[in-house]
């Protein structure tokens, strides 16, 4: 919307809100007062005939009671002798804002209001004297009382009359102008904040939005939007804005992207490499403490030490691996491998660390003999390094322990590796194969690891066509479960 068509609008509204609103408020102060006075006098009015003619309206809250009189005096005219009667009769009537008068000859016989009736008595209408509508009453202004007269005889025959007399009170009092006047005020200041409310959101809010932003690209912060769809003057600068900020965040996007990468690189290389030294470390320190007492067992030692040199090797000739995880470049050697050839080989290299830490190692194969898989060597041993190493990681218990499990799931084998560690939440476990997700974000560096290798496991598997996911019950244990589908030789009619 154009300055110029904001300029006409608050112009119009000026005038044409503050009637409105005063007509408005005229409509629901009478409403107040009518349900007010209608609470007060104890009667209900459908419609606003108590601010034009309130005596009618006053008149109709008494009809029950001058009915119930009328048919009294009609069939049994001796209850209106009764003084006891008569109270109830006036107790109704005072929530009406009335009360009972029972005149007997010419005297007064019974009222609920002796000094009020003392100033009407005289001027009761006389015996006889109901008009044609005697429920509609008659009405002394000068007193401000609705009348109405119901004749009867009393049982020694002398002429009685019962009166209803209503007080008459009018809607369009001094209170109702006071509060009338009031509204009209807060009616004016209402459009006044309203009017200054609106251009402040509609120019100097998107105005401050605005140098907001250009301070946010000051500081380098190139992600901070402006969106808008008008065609106004400032719709035209936030555009003008948004093309600035594109064109300043492409020149820095490659800059800030190659960072993150190689910080990414080296988190990666840090997991990976701290398993193998780890395990050198605790092999040259068997030797040298006088573990591997037998010539053999130090071959075994040695060999180990060997097996994990090379590992480390690999890992760092793998760099470009790890830069390539975003970009589903990972080199692969795929191969039909022997299930159980294969898995025996990864059983015995993690077994002799797992014995070194005092963790037990449980295997069994229920995989048919002969079965194979297609599937990259060296990355499918990652995945199962990469996964017990979590496990001697996380381990809580004095007496560890880790199952290595095959099993045949007809067109596909699934394996199973199943610590009895410290678990993994329940809130947690969805994301655990999130890059960089860590279930606990505080541990330090002694615990190893930046919070990828299971992602990393996660795409090698998926790359080999399969799927994995993770059980866990906190204080028992965890068992990851991954299924690689088998290899199947193609007949000769196929």
């Amino acid at each position: 919307m154009k300055f110029k068509t904001k300029l006409a609008i608050t112009f119009a509204t000026i005038i044409l809100l503050p009637v409105l609103l005063s007509l408005i408020a005229f409509l629901a102060l009478g409403t107040l007062f009518v349900r007010t006075a209608d609470r007060a006098n104890g009667i209900e009015t459908t419609d606003y005939s108590m601010m034009s003619d309130s005596i009618d309206a006053f008149s109709h809250g008494t009809d029950d009671l001058f009915n119930m009189i009328l048919e009294k005096a009609r069939s049994d005219p001796g209850r209106l002798e009764d003084r006891e009667y008569l109270a109830g009769l006036n107790s109704t009537a005072v929530n009406k804002s009335s009360y009972i008068i029972v005149r007997k000859g010419e005297e007064l016989y019974y009222t609920g209001n002796l000094s009020a009736a003392n100033i009407i008595f005289d001027r009761l209408p006389d015996y006889g004297q109901e008009n044609e509508r005697a429920d509609a009453g008659v009405y002394f202004s000068d007193l401000r009382k609705l009348v109405k007269q119901v004749d009867f005889l009393f049982l020694d025959q002398s002429p009685g009359s019962a009166f209803i007399v209503t007080r008459i009170t009018s809607i369009f009092s001094r209170s109702f102008m006071i509060d009338m006047f009031l509204a009209i005020v807060l009616i004016l200041v209402l459009t006044s904040l309203l009017l200054t409310q609106w251009i402040h959101m509609s120019v100097f809010a998107p105005i401050n939005r605005l140098n907001l932003a250009m301070q946010k690209i000051a500081e380098g912060n190139f992600d901070y939007t402006l969106e808008s769809t008008d065609e106004n003057e400032i719709g035209e600068l936030y555009r003008n804005y948004e093309d600035m900020r594109l064109r300043l965040k492409e020149s820095t996007e490659e800059k800030v992207v190659n960072e993150g990468q190689n910080r990414e690189l080296i988190s990666n290389i840090t997991h990976d490499l701290k398993t193998p030294i780890t395990a050198i470390k605790g092999y040259v320190e068997g030797i040298i403490d006088g573990v591997a007492d037998t010539p053999e067992k130090r071959e075994k030692y040695l060999r180990t030490i060997y097996t994990k040199a090379n590992d480390m090797d690999r890992l760092i000739n793998e760099l470009t691996y790890y830069s390539s995880i975003d970009n589903n470049r990972i080199p692969y050697n795929f191969q039909r491998i022997l299930v159980a050839d294969f898995f025996e080989d990864c059983v015995e290299d993690v077994g002799l660390d797992l014995e070194s830490k005092g963790i037990r190692l449980d295997y069994s194969n229920l995989v048919s003999p002969g079965t194979r898989i297609i599937a990259d060597p060296e990355q499918l041993k990652k995945v199962i390094n990469n996964i017990v190493g979590n496990s001697i990681k996380y381990m809580d218990k004095a007496e560890g322990e880790i199952d290595i499990r095959l099993l045949d799931e007809v067109d596909s084998i699934r394996v199973e590796i199943e610590d009895n560690g410290k678990g993994i939440a329940t809130k947690d476990l969805a994301n655990i194969f999130e890059r960089f997700y860590r279930t606990d974000a505080s541990r330090n560096s002694t615990k190893g690891g930046s919070g990828i290798g299971l992602s990393i496991v996660k795409k090698i598997i998926e790359d080999h066509g399969g799927y994995i996911w993770a059980t866990s019950k906190e204080g028992e244990g965890t068992c990851l479960h991954f299924v690689i589908r088998k290899y199947r030789e193609a007949k000769e009619n196929e």
